[in-house]
């Protein structure tokens, strides 16, 4: 299982110069949003967004994108609004959450192989979602 500081040190091994304080807001953000949530193995759903935000990190992208991979759940699975997004996050984190939301959840349904497939099923329709280029 990743853990938040794994993903910061990962983040920081790629570009020493990263916002890691976006990173930490959002994932104490999306930490409290989904308290309380778990997922049908019984694990605590916050799993999902740090595994997707790993797999980010993996591909090397920007603190932006990873951000709104930690939070890219909120508006759809908690009370959180696309607004609070905004309001804590800024314009662009706001509009990857908000596209990864626009998707529904019918569409990415888990795979029963695993998390990790599941989670770089999500990120890879994401990419393309976000803007980010290889």
């Amino acid at each position: 299982m990743i853990r938040f500081e794994d993903l910061v040190e990962k983040v920081r091994a790629a570009s020493p110069d990263a916002d890691v304080e976006l990173l930490r807001r959002a994932y104490v953000f999306s930490a409290f949003e989904h308290k309380g949530q778990v997922r049908h193995s019984g694990e605590p759903y916050l799993i999902h967004p740090l595994e997707v935000a790993d797999i980010l990190a993996d591909m090397r992208l920007d603190v932006v994108t990873i951000a709104s991979g930690l939070l890219h759940d909120v508006v759809e699975d908690t009370l959180a609004t696309p607004e609070r997004v905004k309001e804590l996050f800024g314009d662009e984190v706001a509009h990857i959450v908000e596209g990864v939301t626009s998707w529904g959840p019918s569409r990415f349904r888990p795979a029963r192989s695993g998390r990790r497939r599941t989670s770089a099923r999500c990120c890879s329709r994401w990419w393309t979602t976000s803007g980010s280029s290889w």
